[in-house]
């Protein structure tokens, strides 16, 4: 089995030119275009496989379908030492939003404590897509029941003018909004975010279903 001639074999060029408009930082030739449903068929099929755990290991991959698939295959992996182990291999070669956000492991669920303390040391990185994947991975796991006020601080200690870092803390916020509105409305009305962010944050949270047209109202008065 060669996993690049499986790409290939499942190209769609008109997928391939619309996301490249979505990634304009990535060249128009390094798209294969294989539709993300296709791309988690592959990856349930090849998990398994040898040529896979040497595709994993392979250090830069030339294609964006083949990190989209990277992402997809650690996704996926059901130990946690391992995850995390692949993680770290693999994200200094990520270079733009749509594979960062692809990978969500669902293993992370289970190891919360342990997890909390990567989550720290990527949001500190210097690498725009690790501290992104890193504030990504927080609200998706701890905005819920196990939520403390002191996470919505991880997001807030990030100084970045990178734009894809500030749009997902401008994320983050909106949904700490529609989760847990009572602590996070106290950062927005500190203003504890920079201005853009703030406003950002503000405009996610105002147009979404989650929050009620009374606290969208009053979301409304607090831009900066």
């Amino acid at each position: 089995m060669n996993i690049k001639e499986e790409l290939l074999a499942l190209q769609d060029i008109s997928y391939a030119d619309f996301q490249a408009k979505l990634t304009p930082n990535i060249r128009r030739d390094l798209f294969i275009g294989v539709r993300v449903p296709e791309l988690r068929k592959l990856a349930k099929r090849i998990a398994e496989e040898p040529e896979t755990s040497k595709f994993l290991k392979n250090l830069p991959h030339k294609y964006y379908d083949e990190n989209m698939l990277h992402g997809i295959l650690i996704s996926e992996m059901k130990n946690y030492e391992a995850c995390i182990e692949a993680v770290d291999e693999f994200l200094p070669y990520v270079d733009n939003w749509a594979v960062c956000d692809i990978m969500s492991p669902k293993i992370f669920k289970k190891k919360k404590a342990a997890l909390l303390e990567k989550i720290k040391e990527w949001s500190l990185s210097e690498k725009t897509y690790t501290c992104r994947f890193g504030i990504e991975i927080l609200m998706s796991h701890f905005l819920d029941d196990d939520f403390k006020p002191e996470y919505l601080d991880i997001p807030v200690s990030v100084n970045s003018e990178e734009y894809y870092i500030k749009m997902m803390i401008a994320w983050f916020f909106a949904t700490a909004l529609a989760k847990q509105w009572d602590t996070t409305i106290k950062y927005m009305e500190d203003q504890r975010l920079d201005t853009w962010t703030h406003n950002k944050a503000i405009q996610k949270a105002r147009e979404s279903r989650r929050i009620a047209p009374k606290e969208k109202e009053y979301l409304k008065s607090l831009k900066g």
